[in-house]
Protein backbone atom coordinates (compact mmCIF):
# COMPACT_ATOMS: atom_id res chain seq x y z
CA UNK A 1 0.00 0.00 0.00
CA UNK A 2 2.83 2.38 0.92
CA UNK A 3 4.63 1.68 -2.36
CA UNK A 4 1.45 2.41 -4.30
CA UNK A 5 0.96 5.71 -2.50
CA UNK A 6 4.59 6.73 -3.05
CA UNK A 7 4.29 5.79 -6.72
CA UNK A 8 1.22 7.97 -7.17
CA UNK A 9 3.09 10.84 -5.48
CA UNK A 10 6.39 10.65 -7.39
CA UNK A 11 5.31 9.44 -10.85
CA UNK A 12 3.95 12.78 -12.11
CA UNK A 13 7.16 14.53 -11.02
CA UNK A 14 9.31 11.89 -12.69
CA UNK A 15 7.40 12.25 -15.96
CA UNK A 16 7.53 16.06 -15.77
CA UNK A 17 11.30 15.99 -15.32
CA UNK A 18 11.58 18.66 -12.62
CA UNK A 19 14.87 20.53 -12.57
CA UNK A 20 15.78 22.75 -9.65
CA UNK A 21 17.74 25.96 -9.90
CA UNK A 22 17.92 28.82 -12.42
CA UNK A 23 18.52 28.19 -16.11
CA UNK A 24 21.84 29.60 -17.23
CA UNK A 25 22.04 33.04 -18.80
CA UNK A 26 25.42 34.38 -19.86
CA UNK A 27 26.37 37.35 -17.65
CA UNK A 28 26.62 40.80 -19.16
CA UNK A 29 29.99 42.49 -19.55
CA UNK A 30 30.89 46.10 -20.25
CA UNK A 31 32.07 46.21 -23.87
CA UNK A 32 33.32 49.47 -25.46
CA UNK A 33 32.27 50.37 -28.98
CA UNK A 34 35.90 50.64 -30.15
CA UNK A 35 39.43 50.33 -28.86
CA UNK A 36 40.80 53.61 -27.50
CA UNK A 37 44.29 53.01 -28.89
CA UNK A 38 43.17 52.15 -32.44
CA UNK A 39 43.81 55.73 -33.58
CA UNK A 40 46.61 55.65 -36.11
CA UNK A 41 46.61 51.84 -36.28
CA UNK A 42 46.72 50.48 -39.81
CA UNK A 43 44.15 47.74 -40.04
CA UNK A 44 44.55 44.65 -42.17
CA UNK A 45 42.46 44.24 -45.31
CA UNK A 46 38.88 42.93 -44.86
CA UNK A 47 39.82 39.59 -46.37
CA UNK A 48 42.36 39.20 -43.57
CA UNK A 49 40.03 40.05 -40.70
CA UNK A 50 41.10 37.15 -38.50
CA UNK A 51 44.36 35.61 -37.37
CA UNK A 52 45.34 32.20 -38.75
CA UNK A 53 45.47 29.23 -36.42
CA UNK A 54 49.26 29.11 -36.87
CA UNK A 55 49.58 32.83 -36.22
CA UNK A 56 53.37 32.71 -35.94
CA UNK A 57 53.68 32.07 -39.67
CA UNK A 58 52.82 35.72 -40.39
CA UNK A 59 56.37 36.63 -39.23
CA UNK A 60 57.89 34.57 -42.06
CA UNK A 61 60.64 33.01 -39.94
CA UNK A 62 61.26 29.35 -40.75
CA UNK A 63 63.22 28.66 -37.57
CA UNK A 64 60.49 30.18 -35.40
CA UNK A 65 57.92 28.04 -37.23
CA UNK A 66 59.95 24.89 -36.56
CA UNK A 67 60.26 25.67 -32.84
CA UNK A 68 56.58 26.43 -32.36
CA UNK A 69 55.53 23.24 -34.12
CA UNK A 70 57.32 21.32 -31.35
CA UNK A 71 55.44 22.99 -28.49
CA UNK A 72 52.27 20.90 -28.77
CA UNK A 73 54.08 17.57 -28.44
CA UNK A 74 57.02 18.49 -26.24
CA UNK A 75 55.91 21.01 -23.62
CA UNK A 76 55.34 19.27 -20.28
CA UNK A 77 53.05 21.95 -18.84
CA UNK A 78 50.73 21.37 -21.80
CA UNK A 79 50.91 17.62 -21.24
CA UNK A 80 49.77 18.16 -17.64
CA UNK A 81 46.93 20.44 -18.76
CA UNK A 82 45.79 17.87 -21.32
CA UNK A 83 45.69 15.22 -18.59
CA UNK A 84 43.61 17.57 -16.43
CA UNK A 85 41.18 18.06 -19.31
CA UNK A 86 40.81 14.28 -19.69
CA UNK A 87 40.20 14.10 -15.96
CA UNK A 88 37.39 16.65 -16.36
CA UNK A 89 35.90 14.54 -19.19
CA UNK A 90 35.86 11.50 -16.93
CA UNK A 91 34.04 13.50 -14.26
CA UNK A 92 31.30 14.10 -16.84
CA UNK A 93 31.15 10.36 -17.52
CA UNK A 94 30.89 9.72 -13.79
CA UNK A 95 28.00 12.19 -13.51
CA UNK A 96 26.19 10.62 -16.48
CA UNK A 97 26.44 7.22 -14.81
CA UNK A 98 23.99 8.43 -12.14
CA UNK A 99 21.20 8.27 -14.75
CA UNK A 100 21.60 4.47 -14.93
CA UNK A 101 20.69 1.78 -12.41
CA UNK A 102 23.36 -0.02 -10.46
CA UNK A 103 23.55 -3.79 -10.47
CA UNK A 104 25.51 -6.47 -8.71
CA UNK A 105 25.81 -10.22 -8.43
CA UNK A 106 26.14 -12.06 -5.12
CA UNK A 107 26.97 -15.67 -4.37
CA UNK A 108 26.85 -17.47 -1.03
CA UNK A 109 27.55 -20.86 0.56
CA UNK A 110 26.27 -21.63 4.09
CA UNK A 111 26.52 -24.79 6.22
CA UNK A 112 24.05 -24.79 9.08
CA UNK A 113 22.15 -26.84 11.64
CA UNK A 114 18.80 -25.73 12.96
CA UNK A 115 18.63 -25.04 16.67
CA UNK A 116 16.81 -27.51 18.92
CA UNK A 117 13.08 -26.81 18.90
CA UNK A 118 13.27 -24.46 15.85
CA UNK A 119 10.59 -25.05 13.22
CA UNK A 120 12.42 -25.66 9.93
CA UNK A 121 11.68 -27.48 6.70
CA UNK A 122 14.80 -29.65 7.02
CA UNK A 123 16.59 -31.13 9.95
CA UNK A 124 20.19 -31.98 10.67
CA UNK A 125 23.27 -30.37 9.15
CA UNK A 126 22.71 -28.88 5.69
CA UNK A 127 24.44 -26.80 3.00
CA UNK A 128 22.66 -23.79 1.51
CA UNK A 129 23.79 -22.40 -1.87
CA UNK A 130 22.58 -19.13 -3.29
CA UNK A 131 23.16 -16.57 -5.99
CA UNK A 132 21.29 -13.37 -6.85
CA UNK A 133 21.24 -10.41 -9.22
CA UNK A 134 20.41 -7.12 -7.47
CA UNK A 135 19.41 -3.94 -9.29
CA UNK A 136 18.77 -0.53 -7.74
CA UNK A 137 17.83 2.78 -9.32
CA UNK A 138 17.31 6.26 -7.94
CA UNK A 139 15.22 8.30 -10.42
CA UNK A 140 16.31 11.90 -10.94
CA UNK A 141 13.07 13.40 -9.60
CA UNK A 142 14.37 16.89 -8.98
CA UNK A 143 17.01 17.22 -11.66
CA UNK A 144 19.97 16.89 -9.31
CA UNK A 145 21.75 14.54 -11.72
CA UNK A 146 20.90 16.73 -14.68
CA UNK A 147 22.33 19.79 -12.96
CA UNK A 148 25.44 17.87 -11.90
CA UNK A 149 25.97 16.69 -15.48
CA UNK A 150 25.48 20.28 -16.62
CA UNK A 151 28.00 21.51 -14.04
CA UNK A 152 30.63 18.89 -14.90
CA UNK A 153 30.14 19.48 -18.64
CA UNK A 154 30.69 23.22 -18.21
CA UNK A 155 33.70 22.47 -16.02
CA UNK A 156 35.17 20.21 -18.72
CA UNK A 157 34.65 22.98 -21.30
CA UNK A 158 36.38 25.40 -18.92
CA UNK A 159 39.26 22.95 -18.65
CA UNK A 160 39.48 22.81 -22.47
CA UNK A 161 39.63 26.61 -22.55
CA UNK A 162 42.33 26.57 -19.86
CA UNK A 163 44.34 24.17 -22.00
CA UNK A 164 44.05 26.49 -24.99
CA UNK A 165 44.96 29.53 -22.89
CA UNK A 166 48.08 27.76 -21.65
CA UNK A 167 48.95 26.65 -25.18
CA UNK A 168 48.64 30.23 -26.46
CA UNK A 169 50.62 31.61 -23.53
CA UNK A 170 53.39 29.05 -24.10
CA UNK A 171 53.52 29.79 -27.81
CA UNK A 172 53.65 33.54 -27.19
CA UNK A 173 56.39 33.15 -24.57
CA UNK A 174 58.46 31.08 -26.98
CA UNK A 175 58.03 33.62 -29.79
CA UNK A 176 58.96 36.52 -27.49
CA UNK A 177 62.03 34.67 -26.19
CA UNK A 178 62.99 33.83 -29.76
CA UNK A 179 62.80 37.46 -30.91
CA UNK A 180 64.73 38.56 -27.83
CA UNK A 181 67.44 36.03 -28.75
CA UNK A 182 67.50 37.39 -32.30
CA UNK A 183 67.80 40.95 -30.97
CA UNK A 184 70.78 39.82 -28.91
CA UNK A 185 72.30 38.31 -32.06
CA UNK A 186 71.83 41.63 -33.86
CA UNK A 187 73.42 43.51 -30.96
CA UNK A 188 76.27 40.99 -30.95
CA UNK A 189 76.92 41.66 -34.62
CA UNK A 190 76.79 45.41 -33.98
CA UNK A 191 79.33 45.11 -31.16
CA UNK A 192 81.64 42.99 -33.29
CA UNK A 193 81.55 45.65 -36.01
CA UNK A 194 82.16 48.27 -33.34
CA UNK A 195 85.13 46.32 -31.95
CA UNK A 196 86.60 46.14 -35.47
CA UNK A 197 86.10 49.88 -35.92
CA UNK A 198 87.60 50.64 -32.51
CA UNK A 199 90.60 48.46 -33.39
CA UNK A 200 91.16 50.55 -36.52
CA UNK A 201 90.94 53.73 -34.50
CA UNK A 202 93.42 52.31 -31.97
CA UNK A 203 95.85 51.44 -34.78
CA UNK A 204 95.59 54.98 -36.15
CA UNK A 205 96.12 56.47 -32.70
CA UNK A 206 99.17 54.29 -32.08
CA UNK A 207 100.65 55.38 -35.41
CA UNK A 208 100.00 59.02 -34.56
CA UNK A 209 101.58 58.53 -31.15
CA UNK A 210 104.61 56.88 -32.79
CA UNK A 211 105.23 59.95 -34.94
CA UNK A 212 104.59 62.30 -32.03
CA UNK A 213 101.30 63.89 -33.11
CA UNK A 214 99.15 62.14 -30.46
CA UNK A 215 99.49 61.86 -26.73
CA UNK A 216 100.01 58.62 -24.81
CA UNK A 217 96.65 59.29 -23.10
CA UNK A 218 94.93 59.03 -26.50
CA UNK A 219 96.33 55.50 -26.94
CA UNK A 220 95.21 54.47 -23.47
CA UNK A 221 91.73 55.88 -24.01
CA UNK A 222 91.43 54.03 -27.34
CA UNK A 223 92.54 50.78 -25.72
CA UNK A 224 90.08 51.26 -22.86
CA UNK A 225 87.20 51.91 -25.25
CA UNK A 226 88.09 48.84 -27.33
CA UNK A 227 88.23 46.51 -24.33
CA UNK A 228 84.95 47.89 -22.96
CA UNK A 229 83.23 47.08 -26.28
CA UNK A 230 84.70 43.57 -26.20
CA UNK A 231 83.39 43.11 -22.66
CA UNK A 232 79.89 44.13 -23.78
CA UNK A 233 80.02 41.59 -26.59
CA UNK A 234 81.07 38.85 -24.17
CA UNK A 235 78.32 39.81 -21.71
CA UNK A 236 75.64 39.35 -24.39
CA UNK A 237 76.70 35.71 -24.64
CA UNK A 238 75.36 35.06 -21.14
CA UNK A 239 71.91 36.42 -21.99
CA UNK A 240 71.82 34.57 -25.30
CA UNK A 241 72.62 31.26 -23.61
CA UNK A 242 69.83 31.80 -21.12
CA UNK A 243 67.32 32.56 -23.90
CA UNK A 244 68.40 29.44 -25.80
CA UNK A 245 68.00 27.33 -22.66
CA UNK A 246 64.51 28.76 -22.08
CA UNK A 247 63.51 27.91 -25.65
CA UNK A 248 64.71 24.33 -25.19
CA UNK A 249 62.60 23.83 -22.07
CA UNK A 250 59.50 25.30 -23.76
CA UNK A 251 59.69 22.65 -26.49
CA UNK A 252 60.31 19.86 -23.97
CA UNK A 253 64.03 19.40 -24.48
CA UNK A 254 67.02 19.69 -22.21
CA UNK A 255 69.20 22.78 -22.91
CA UNK A 256 71.96 20.51 -24.19
CA UNK A 257 69.70 19.32 -27.03
CA UNK A 258 69.11 22.71 -28.64
CA UNK A 259 71.70 24.78 -30.50
CA UNK A 260 70.42 27.69 -32.57
CA UNK A 261 72.76 29.15 -35.13
CA UNK A 262 73.31 32.89 -34.88
CA UNK A 263 71.20 35.05 -37.15
CA UNK A 264 71.83 38.77 -37.07
CA UNK A 265 68.87 39.78 -39.23
CA UNK A 266 65.69 41.02 -37.57
CA UNK A 267 62.51 41.58 -39.63
CA UNK A 268 62.55 45.19 -40.79
CA UNK A 269 58.75 45.28 -41.23
CA UNK A 270 56.19 43.99 -38.79
CA UNK A 271 53.17 42.01 -40.03
CA UNK A 272 49.72 43.62 -40.10
CA UNK A 273 47.61 42.22 -37.28
CA UNK A 274 43.80 42.30 -37.65
CA UNK A 275 42.39 43.70 -34.40
CA UNK A 276 38.66 43.70 -35.09
CA UNK A 277 36.06 45.27 -32.80
CA UNK A 278 35.94 44.89 -29.00
CA UNK A 279 32.76 42.78 -28.94
CA UNK A 280 34.48 39.96 -30.84
CA UNK A 281 37.13 39.73 -28.12
CA UNK A 282 34.61 37.92 -25.87
CA UNK A 283 34.53 35.05 -28.36
CA UNK A 284 38.25 34.99 -29.20
CA UNK A 285 40.06 34.75 -25.88
CA UNK A 286 40.27 31.31 -24.21
CA UNK A 287 40.68 32.82 -20.73
CA UNK A 288 37.37 34.67 -21.14
CA UNK A 289 35.76 31.45 -22.36
CA UNK A 290 37.15 29.66 -19.30
CA UNK A 291 35.73 32.29 -16.94
CA UNK A 292 32.31 32.17 -18.67
CA UNK A 293 32.13 28.37 -18.48
CA UNK A 294 32.96 28.52 -14.77
CA UNK A 295 29.95 30.83 -14.32
CA UNK A 296 27.80 28.16 -16.02
CA UNK A 297 29.28 25.54 -13.67
CA UNK A 298 28.46 27.63 -10.60
CA UNK A 299 24.93 28.25 -11.90
CA UNK A 300 24.26 24.52 -12.31
CA UNK A 301 25.54 23.80 -8.80
CA UNK A 302 22.81 26.06 -7.41
CA UNK A 303 20.32 23.57 -8.87
CA UNK A 304 22.19 20.66 -7.26
CA UNK A 305 22.03 22.42 -3.89
CA UNK A 306 18.30 23.16 -4.28
CA UNK A 307 17.50 19.57 -5.25
CA UNK A 308 19.03 18.38 -1.97
CA UNK A 309 16.05 19.89 -0.10
CA UNK A 310 13.66 17.33 -1.58
CA UNK A 311 13.13 13.62 -0.86
CA UNK A 312 14.89 10.84 -2.77
CA UNK A 313 13.36 7.57 -3.98
CA UNK A 314 15.27 4.33 -4.51
CA UNK A 315 13.72 1.42 -6.43
CA UNK A 316 15.25 -2.05 -6.24
CA UNK A 317 14.71 -5.58 -7.52
CA UNK A 318 16.32 -8.96 -6.85
CA UNK A 319 16.30 -12.16 -8.90
CA UNK A 320 18.15 -15.20 -7.58
CA UNK A 321 18.42 -18.90 -6.83
CA UNK A 322 18.72 -20.72 -3.52
CA UNK A 323 18.88 -24.44 -2.74
CA UNK A 324 20.50 -27.00 -0.50
CA UNK A 325 21.51 -29.04 -3.54
CA UNK A 326 24.27 -27.41 -5.60
CA UNK A 327 23.37 -29.40 -8.74
CA UNK A 328 19.87 -27.86 -8.70
CA UNK A 329 21.02 -24.28 -7.99
CA UNK A 330 19.91 -22.85 -11.36
CA UNK A 331 16.69 -24.85 -11.69
CA UNK A 332 13.36 -23.03 -11.81
CA UNK A 333 12.36 -24.69 -8.54
CA UNK A 334 15.24 -22.86 -6.81
CA UNK A 335 14.41 -19.44 -8.31
CA UNK A 336 13.08 -16.56 -6.27
CA UNK A 337 12.55 -12.85 -6.94
CA UNK A 338 11.63 -9.75 -5.09
CA UNK A 339 10.59 -6.19 -6.01
CA UNK A 340 11.51 -3.60 -3.49
CA UNK A 341 11.94 -2.25 -1.11
CA UNK A 342 11.02 1.13 -2.60
CA UNK A 343 12.75 3.43 -0.16
CA UNK A 344 11.96 7.13 0.19
CA UNK A 345 14.22 9.38 2.26
CA UNK A 346 13.58 12.98 3.25
CA UNK A 347 15.76 14.89 5.65
CA UNK A 348 13.55 17.13 7.77
CA UNK A 349 16.14 18.47 10.18
CA UNK A 350 19.84 19.00 9.44
CA UNK A 351 20.75 22.03 11.53
CA UNK A 352 20.71 24.34 8.49
CA UNK A 353 23.39 22.44 6.56
CA UNK A 354 21.47 22.34 3.27
CA UNK A 355 20.51 25.98 3.58
CA UNK A 356 24.19 26.88 4.10
CA UNK A 357 25.18 24.77 1.08
CA UNK A 358 22.65 26.59 -1.10
CA UNK A 359 23.92 29.99 0.07
CA UNK A 360 27.47 28.84 -0.59
CA UNK A 361 26.50 27.86 -4.15
CA UNK A 362 24.87 31.26 -4.73
CA UNK A 363 27.93 33.05 -3.34
CA UNK A 364 30.18 30.96 -5.59
CA UNK A 365 28.05 31.98 -8.58
CA UNK A 366 28.32 35.67 -7.67
CA UNK A 367 32.10 35.33 -7.32
CA UNK A 368 32.41 33.61 -10.70
CA UNK A 369 30.35 36.36 -12.39
CA UNK A 370 32.65 39.02 -10.91
CA UNK A 371 35.72 37.04 -12.00
CA UNK A 372 34.29 36.72 -15.53
CA UNK A 373 33.70 40.46 -15.77
CA UNK A 374 37.20 41.15 -14.41
CA UNK A 375 38.70 38.78 -16.99
CA UNK A 376 36.88 40.65 -19.76
CA UNK A 377 38.20 44.00 -18.50
CA UNK A 378 41.72 42.59 -18.27
CA UNK A 379 41.42 41.36 -21.86
CA UNK A 380 40.51 44.82 -23.11
CA UNK A 381 43.37 46.31 -21.09
CA UNK A 382 45.91 43.93 -22.63
CA UNK A 383 44.78 44.78 -26.17
CA UNK A 384 44.90 48.52 -25.43
CA UNK A 385 48.34 48.20 -23.80
CA UNK A 386 49.74 46.34 -26.80
CA UNK A 387 48.26 48.78 -29.32
CA UNK A 388 49.61 51.75 -27.37
CA UNK A 389 53.07 50.21 -27.04
CA UNK A 390 53.27 49.33 -30.73
CA UNK A 391 52.22 52.81 -31.83
CA UNK A 392 54.66 54.49 -29.43
CA UNK A 393 57.53 52.18 -30.34
CA UNK A 394 56.91 52.74 -34.04
CA UNK A 395 57.36 56.47 -33.52
CA UNK A 396 60.43 55.85 -31.35
CA UNK A 397 61.89 53.64 -34.09
CA UNK A 398 61.42 56.39 -36.64
CA UNK A 399 63.19 58.91 -34.39
CA UNK A 400 66.02 56.50 -33.58
CA UNK A 401 66.62 55.72 -37.24
CA UNK A 402 67.22 59.42 -37.81
CA UNK A 403 69.45 59.56 -34.73
CA UNK A 404 71.52 56.62 -36.04
CA UNK A 405 72.02 58.29 -39.41
CA UNK A 406 73.01 61.58 -37.79
CA UNK A 407 75.40 59.89 -35.35
CA UNK A 408 77.08 57.97 -38.16
CA UNK A 409 77.53 61.14 -40.20
CA UNK A 410 78.92 62.96 -37.15
CA UNK A 411 81.30 60.09 -36.46
CA UNK A 412 82.62 60.10 -40.04
CA UNK A 413 83.27 63.85 -39.90
CA UNK A 414 84.92 63.65 -36.47
CA UNK A 415 87.19 60.78 -37.51
CA UNK A 416 88.32 62.72 -40.58
CA UNK A 417 88.96 65.79 -38.43
CA UNK A 418 90.99 63.70 -35.98
CA UNK A 419 93.08 62.29 -38.80
CA UNK A 420 93.66 65.83 -39.96
CA UNK A 421 94.67 66.82 -36.45
CA UNK A 422 91.97 69.49 -36.00
CA UNK A 423 90.17 67.80 -33.07
CA UNK A 424 91.29 65.74 -30.08
CA UNK A 425 90.70 62.04 -29.56
CA UNK A 426 88.07 62.87 -26.95
CA UNK A 427 85.83 64.12 -29.76
CA UNK A 428 86.22 60.79 -31.55
CA UNK A 429 85.37 58.82 -28.42
CA UNK A 430 82.25 60.93 -27.85
CA UNK A 431 81.07 60.44 -31.44
CA UNK A 432 81.77 56.69 -31.36
CA UNK A 433 79.90 56.26 -28.05
CA UNK A 434 76.90 58.20 -29.39
CA UNK A 435 76.79 56.11 -32.59
CA UNK A 436 76.99 52.83 -30.66
CA UNK A 437 74.33 53.89 -28.15
CA UNK A 438 71.87 54.93 -30.87
CA UNK A 439 72.41 51.75 -32.92
CA UNK A 440 71.96 49.51 -29.87
CA UNK A 441 68.80 51.41 -28.92
CA UNK A 442 67.41 51.00 -32.46
CA UNK A 443 67.99 47.23 -32.36
CA UNK A 444 66.43 46.99 -28.89
CA UNK A 445 63.32 48.93 -29.97
CA UNK A 446 62.87 46.71 -33.03
CA UNK A 447 63.07 43.68 -30.74
CA UNK A 448 60.47 45.27 -28.44
CA UNK A 449 58.15 45.92 -31.38
CA UNK A 450 58.34 42.26 -32.37
CA UNK A 451 57.68 41.22 -28.78
CA UNK A 452 54.64 43.52 -28.49
CA UNK A 453 53.34 42.23 -31.82
CA UNK A 454 53.31 38.76 -30.28
CA UNK A 455 51.73 40.22 -27.14
CA UNK A 456 48.94 41.77 -29.23
CA UNK A 457 48.30 38.47 -31.00
CA UNK A 458 48.07 36.76 -27.61
CA UNK A 459 45.73 39.48 -26.30
CA UNK A 460 43.47 38.90 -29.33
CA UNK A 461 43.26 35.15 -28.69
CA UNK A 462 45.78 33.90 -31.23
CA UNK A 463 43.23 32.99 -33.91
CA UNK A 464 41.09 30.91 -31.51
CA UNK A 465 37.34 31.33 -30.96
CA UNK A 466 34.55 29.79 -28.89
CA UNK A 467 33.46 27.47 -31.70
CA UNK A 468 36.53 25.38 -30.86
CA UNK A 469 35.17 24.53 -27.40
CA UNK A 470 33.96 20.93 -27.09
CA UNK A 471 30.18 20.46 -27.12
CA UNK A 472 28.41 18.41 -24.45
CA UNK A 473 29.16 15.13 -26.24
CA UNK A 474 32.83 15.91 -26.75
CA UNK A 475 33.11 17.13 -23.14
CA UNK A 476 32.06 13.65 -22.02
CA UNK A 477 34.97 12.13 -23.95
CA UNK A 478 35.08 8.86 -25.85
CA UNK A 479 33.30 5.99 -24.15
CA UNK A 480 32.11 2.47 -24.99
CA UNK A 481 29.92 -0.22 -23.44
CA UNK A 482 32.85 -1.42 -21.35
CA UNK A 483 32.87 1.89 -19.48
CA UNK A 484 29.71 0.89 -17.58
CA UNK A 485 31.53 -2.05 -15.99
CA UNK A 486 32.95 -1.60 -12.48
CA UNK A 487 36.35 -2.97 -13.59
CA UNK A 488 38.70 -2.06 -16.48
CA UNK A 489 38.72 -4.05 -19.72
CA UNK A 490 42.05 -3.95 -21.52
Amino acid sequence: MLIRVLGLFFLPMLLAGCTMGPDYVRPQAVVPAEFKEMKGWKQAQPRDDSLPGKWWEIFGDAQLNALLEQVADGNQSLAAAEAQYRQAQHLVQSALAAYLPTGGVTGSVNRFKAASGQSVAVSGIRNLFGTALNIAWEPDLWGSVRRQVEADTSSAQASAATLQALRLSTQATLAQDYFQLRALDAQQQLLEKTVAAYQKTLDITRNRYAVGVAARSDVLQAESQLEAARAQAIDLGVLRSQMEHALAVLIGKSPAELNLSRTERLPSRLPQIPVGIPSTLLERRPDIANAERLVATANAKIGVAKAAYFPSLTLSATNGFQTVNLSKLFSMASRYWALGPAAAAWTLLDGGAKNAQLKQAVDSFDASVAQYQQTVLTGFQEVEDSLSALRTLQEEQRVLDKAVQSAQSALTITENQYKAGTVSYLNVMTAQAAALTNEKAAVAVLGERLSYSVQLIKALGGGWDNSSLPDSDAAAGDSSWTDVLPFPIQ
